[in-house]
């Protein structure tokens, strides 16, 4: 089952930007997961294991979740003491929501983590949608599957972190169908039970890109992400299911994210709901 966490921190000691990077806050959720189960710690460390989690960068306001509007995903500027933040965490399996129950159930928020010289006290954690929080979710893969439109034709996606793709040897900026339904595609059928082995997207076409390009620094390499607005249509005779199918995988985005380092801050990436011109 899909949870998309947010957690609410406040910093006790102002967080210099260079211990804000994508790095450092995968180093702070292994933490988190080490506190309760040391040897999934472990694993997840592993650079081989299976990350069935995605990372967001740290966000020092709140989103106003406007059209065109992206995400904060790099810190040129100390963070100040006391200055509210929102972090989310996203889960992919049962197994490993499951193991970090304790976590959430006994979380103390008095008790202090650290992130670079700084304490984090975690306030709360949301994990059902907010009207001012809409990464905050959870839904099981079968409802995911079952609440899938037969009929609607229209995908719209913000990217709301940098985001590429793998092709070969080298990386792409470019949201192609086949990078970003294939992506999708590719977490739905490792982390669900329910397989979608055969789903074919030659009839999804782009009709709506508002992208740009941004270069990210916090990595040990540079990199080169898009950022912004793609609508995508199903057009042509489609079959209902491949048409729900579709759907599901569109839905499941703003869980798993698409793309490259999603567990470092990148790709993060959640359906939108667009005018029928788009």
């Amino acid at each position: 089952m899909p949870h998309s966490l947010v957690l609410n921190l406040l910093p006790l000691a102002p967080i210099p930007p260079g211990y804000l990077t994508g790095r450092h806050l995968h180093a702070l959720f292994l933490t988190l997961v080490s506190s309760v189960d040391k040897k999934l710690g472990d694993r997840l460390h592993d650079s081989a294991a299976d990350k069935a989690f995605t990372l967001s960068p740290l966000q020092t306001k709140k989103c106003p979740f406007k059209k065109h509007h992206s995400l904060q995903w790099e810190h040129t500027e100390t963070i100040p003491a006391h200055c509210l933040c929102w972090w989310r965490i996203t889960l992919l399996d049962d197994t490993l929501f499951g193991k970090l129950t304790n976590l959430w159930l006994n979380l103390n928020p008095s008790k202090p983590w650290h992130l670079g010289p700084a304490d984090l006290l975690i306030a709360n954690i949301l994990g059902t949608p907010q009207l001012d929080q809409p990464w905050a979710n959870a839904c099981s893969y079968s409802q995911l599957y079952e609440q899938a439109s037969e009929t609607n034709r229209l995908i719209a996606f913000s990217f709301a972190t940098p985001t590429t793709f793998r092709q070969g040897k080298f990386d792409s900026v470019i949201p192609t169908r086949d990078c970003v339904f294939n992506s999708l595609l590719s977490r739905w059928n490792k982390y669900s039970p329910i397989a979608l082995p055969d789903l074919s997207f030659d009839a999804l076409f782009s009709t709506f890109v508002n992208i740009r390009s941004e270069k990210l620094t916090n990595y040990q390499s540079d990199f080169v992400g898009m950022v912004g607005e793609v609508s995508y249509r199903i057009l042509g005779d489609v079959e209902p299911l491949a048409i729900k199918q579709v759907n599901a995988l569109a839905d499941f985005a703003v869980y798993c994210g698409v793309g490259r380092k999603t567990p470092m801050g990148m790709g993060m990436t959640r359906r939108i709901v667009v005018k029928k011109s788009s």
